[in-house]
């Protein structure tokens, strides 16, 4: 009878010590499922314009897409590398160009968030397409 009478008592400690730590919150284990996004990246072309210094964005058909703000945000990656022929200087060196970039974007915001790749294209390209304006010289 003391063999039973110890080995429920034991048995009882045991289970209030399980209870015990499994109720502590530094014991407890939280798992959250993340949602999965898809990044996926775009090709844009359009008019690349850097007017002043940390400024930049893409205007294309789809509207205008924010490369970065000075002093702000700045998204990932090359800018494209822009030859004299290819470039209208507005502003000392800064100015604008006909460029394609692959990227991946904020649609909601308008924001580029990286570029993957980036390439000038000839001036024409983007004169000749009606749904791009050109920027002024301002």
């Amino acid at each position: 009878m003391k063999h039973i009478l110890t080995t429920a008592v034991l048995t009882v400690v045991i289970a209030i010590s399980v209870i015990v730590i499994e109720s502590r919150p530094s014991a407890t284990v939280v798992v959250e499922a993340a949602p999965v996004v898809r990044v996926v990246s775009e090709t844009r072309c359009g008019w690349f314009s850097n007017p002043t210094p940390g400024n930049a964005w893409l205007d294309d058909a789809d509207g205008s897409w924010t490369i970065g703000a000075q002093g702000g945000y700045q998204a990932e990656g090359d800018w494209p590398d822009f030859k004299p022929p290819e470039w209208v200087k507005t502003n000392g060196e800064y100015g604008y160009g006909c460029a394609c970039m692959n990227v991946t974007t904020d649609k909601k915001e308008m924001h580029v968030l990286k570029i993957l790749k980036a390439w000038p294209k000839p001036l024409s390209t983007c004169r000749n397409d009606k749904k791009l304006k050109e920027p002024k010289d301002d």
